[in-house]
């Protein structure tokens, strides 16, 4: 990597936390999203934009975009969900410590958040809704709305309430939705959508083949997808609408092609539409020294003594000496959340990921799929199947996307359970104690069962942050090692609740009519009742 690129991160970041606000357009405005000019090349002018909108669903670039996406990734994802979620620790502490993974919330980091999860997707989008109605080809806005709605249900699930019926309007100013109202649409937008898809599946269309990177224009592979994000979406409201969540987990699970149940299935951006995309994590691992292994996942994977350890995590460095050894002989350590110890050569060599530059970036996976299953059964019983069988179908998958061959009996029935991480140093020690007693049988009462649920999907999940974060607020599972150090109590913060979002960037409000849609927008929390603009406040979702 060029010196420059490493320090001009360093200078995004110092920016970011020395300047009270950003500019609105700047904010709402796809700095890599291909220009008018490079769009009528090479018939690009609608095929590009599927690229381009499949690379927004997680910021993700190849090797000529040098550092600006990983850059992108680092401060929207990695130093807020990828930690928040317990994955990793970050061999740094920005500005002294005050920034998000302490719970600090830096407006330039939460802006950077909202631009890769709404704004970079909205103009692709809007440009391929007009081109599909100029060319008659629905198909087309098929895929565009399930590509959307994969990267703004992050947006939804991070801020909250979110422009969404009126996104199209030729205007910047345009009125946000409820979170009811926006996934109540999107579950609309993805009905059509997969009608659609359906439709072309059934006949042997291909749709945008040469410009697809995630399945090569395979409508019964969107389908499945869609069909499982549909199903991610039911669950995520289950505690805030019963009905609305069991409608639309019937409709993916009994839909023509169904969801996905094979590896195959998996949406991932690895190689396609004649590109080869990066892996940021392990730029931001090997390159830049700073994203290592969580100390929840020290106590969780050594605890159950998880075959996945080492496809997830390398063994500490040689010259470590604050490693504990696993059942593989091998040494692993994590490095805690919210430290501000900076950055130095103890976490340094503490266990990296176990992720190269052509591992894939993966979107949604079987596992996940059947982990959802498992919940539904749980708690719906019936045609939605058998809890038990689903749940153990959801380790066994995880382990065949792992290349793990392992007993998943042996596993489940191993009576292991976390362990403490505890390293004893003057200045880099910590003590975290185990943080459940939780064993992987299936076994228990009803919460006993979610709770393992949701520990093996989190588990399954890695490294999706995102996903794992706003899972752990839906549920409460699996506990996870408390922040090191809280900064962010002043925008509503907890060590025992964490982040429960975050607040909206502060060039929302800085204009007049953007304070009249921002205050609008804080007046849709808690079902219409009102809410402030916190990180302790609760999503609609999150109400269990």
């Amino acid at each position: 990597m060029k010196t420059v690129n490493r320090y001009t991160l360093m200078a995004i970041c110092a920016m970011a936390l020395t300047t009270s606000s950003c500019d609105f357009e700047e904010v709402n405005t796809n700095q890599f999203e291909m220009t008018e000019e490079e769009g009528t090349r090479d018939d690009f002018a609608v095929g590009g934009l599927i690229t381009a909108l499949e690379k927004t669903v997680i910021p993700v670039g190849t090797q000529a975009d040098d550092t600006g996406v990983i850059n992108q990734y680092q401060i929207a994802f990695n130093l807020s969900a990828d930690s928040w979620s317990g994955y990793f620790g970050q061999n740094n502490s920005w500005s002294g410590g005050n920034n998000n993974t302490s719970y600090f919330l830096v407006d330039g980091w939460v802006a950077e958040t909202y631009k890769c999860t709404y704004t970079n997707a909205l103009n692709a989008w809007k440009k391929l809704k007009k081109a599909s109605e100029d060319n008659n080809t629905p198909e087309v806005f098929a895929l565009a709305q399930v590509l959307k709605i994969s990267a703004w249900h992050k947006a939804l699930e991070s801020f909250g309430p979110i422009p969404y019926t009126h996104a199209a309007d030729a205007s910047m100013n345009i009125p946000f939705d409820s979170e009811k109202d926006v996934y109540t649409a999107m579950f609309k937008d993805l009905t059509e959508a997969i009608e659609v898809l359906t439709e072309k599946a059934e006949n042997g269309v291909s749709i945008m083949k040469n410009y697809d990177a995630v399945y090569a224009g395979d409508a019964a592979k969107w389908v499945r997808y869609a069909n499982s994000l549909m199903l991610r979406l039911a669950m995520r409201v289950r505690f805030a609408d019963n009905e609305m969540a069991k409608k639309y987990a019937t409709q993916a699970l009994n839909q023509t092609y169904g969801i996905m149940t094979d590896q195959k299935d998996e949406a991932k951006m690895s190689t396609g539409a004649g590109l080869v995309f990066r892996n940021n994590i392990q730029w931001l691992a090997d390159q830049y020294n700073e994203t290592r292994m969580g100390t929840s996942m020290v106590s969780y994977l050594l605890g159950y003594e998880d075959p996945r350890l080492s496809a997830y995590f390398q063994p500490v460095d040689e010259s470590c000496n604050y490693g504990i050894e696993a059942f593989d002989g091998e040494k692993y350590q994590g490095v805690p959340i919210g430290h501000t110890k900076g950055q130095n050569s103890t976490y340094e060599n503490f266990s990296k990921p176990n992720i190269t530059a052509s591992t894939p970036t993966y979107w949604l996976r079987a596992s996940e799929v059947y982990f959802l299953r498992a919940e539904a059964a749980l708690v719906w019983g019936g045609e939605f199947g058998d809890a038990e069988s689903l749940y153990e179908q959801g380790i066994q998958m995880s382990f065949d996307e792992n290349g793990i061959k392992s007993s998943v009996d042996s596993y489940m029935y191993s009576g292991k359970t976390p362990i403490a991480d505890v390293v004893s140093h003057w200045r880099y020690g910590f003590n975290n104690p185990a943080p459940c007693e939780t064993t992987v049988e299936f076994d228990g009462s009803q919460e006993d069962k979610l709770e393992k649920i949701m520990i093996q999907k989190w588990i399954a999940l890695y490294p999706n942050g995102q996903e794992a974060w706003t899972e752990w607020r839906r549920t409460g599972y699996p506990v996870l090692h408390k922040v090191a150090t809280n900064r962010g109590s002043s925008q509503g913060a907890t060590v025992e609740g964490g982040i429960r979002r975050m607040i909206y960037p502060v060039s929302f409000y800085q204009t007049q009519d953007g304070k009249e849609i921002y205050d609008n927008a804080l007046k849709l929390f808690n079902n219409g009742n009102g809410g402030q603009d916190r990180s302790d406040t609760h999503l609609w979702w999150d109400c269990k």
